[in-house]
């Protein structure tokens, strides 16, 4: 898991992943390797995700498109722009809770494990989810 996450910093996907490739189920199921897969999600999902300029010219003329504001939460995240990826997030629980079947929730939650529970981007998104939930 460490070998992984030091390929995953230095901006060696291909090789984060086949360290994980070479692991056996046993050993990927381990919590040390939680982070590292859900990065390797997350990369996964963000390589077709668009333009960002497209993206955010369809959120200024459609506020509710929020397609668009996932796919811009997801772009900021691999630009590790955390707390934009957070806050757009956020800001779709907070319009419509059942946008993909709760899937901005779900996917922030995926953040926070790739982030680690310690990160100031998750202890704060956290914070702003159970608001937001709780209210």
């Amino acid at each position: 898991a460490g070998l992984a996450e030091c390929y995953l910093l230095a901006g060696d996907t291909a090789r984060a992943q086949s360290v994980a490739d070479a692991m056996p189920p046993t050993v990927l199921d381990d919590p040390a390797f939680a982070p590292v897969k859900a990065r390797l999600k997350l990369l996964e999902e963000i390589a077709g995700l668009g333009d960002a300029k497209a993206l955010r010219a369809r959120l200024e003329t459609d506020p509710d498109d929020h397609q668009a504001r996932f796919d811009l939460a997801l772009i900021s995240q691999a630009e590790g722009d955390r707390a934009a990826a957070a806050d757009g997030l956020l800001e779709i629980v907070r319009r419509d809770r059942a946008f993909e079947d709760d899937g901005a929730r779900r996917k922030l939650l995926e953040f926070f494990e790739a982030w680690g529970p310690m990160d100031p981007a998750t202890k704060d998104g956290r914070r702003k989810l159970s608001s937001l939930l709780f209210r």
